[in-house]
């Protein structure tokens, strides 16, 4: 069963930036597609990063589009945020899923199987 463990999350002022990490404790996150989700209080759950399996292919929802940039290793993947914003401010969650098919991104929440605990982020002056 793999099992994801985010870190990197924190308190920090509006503009600036944080990095955050996915890991897999007991299996490396090669081969999986990964994408980073997050929920605000009040907010429904928002995907907001994606990337492929080999790492080829990124997408972000336009509210952080230019702003983060998502990138994996062969033992995490990461999340780095910058000009950060009020509106950040969420617990963010990764998630991962074996892929049906090559290099692809996964999009629909419904589709991942393993998710994290997540990480607290707050944006605040």
């Amino acid at each position: 069963q793999l099992q994801l463990v985010e870190s990197g999350g924190g308190l920090v002022q509006p503009g600036g930036s944080l990095r955050l990490s996915c890991a897999a404790s007991r299996l490396p996150l090669d081969f999986y597609a990964v994408g980073w989700f997050r929920q605000a209080p009040g907010k429904d759950r928002e995907g907001i990063s994606y990337i492929s399996s080999g790492g080829t292919l990124t997408k972000y929802a336009e509210s952080v589009k230019g702003r983060f940039t998502i990138s994996r290793d062969k033992v995490k993947v990461y999340l780095e945020m910058n000009s950060l914003k009020l509106e950040d401010t969420a617990v963010y969650y990764c998630a991962a899923v074996w892929p049906m098919s090559g290099d692809v991104i996964v999009v629909d929440p419904d589709e991942y199987n393993h998710w994290g605990q997540g990480t607290q982020v707050t944006v605040s002056s």
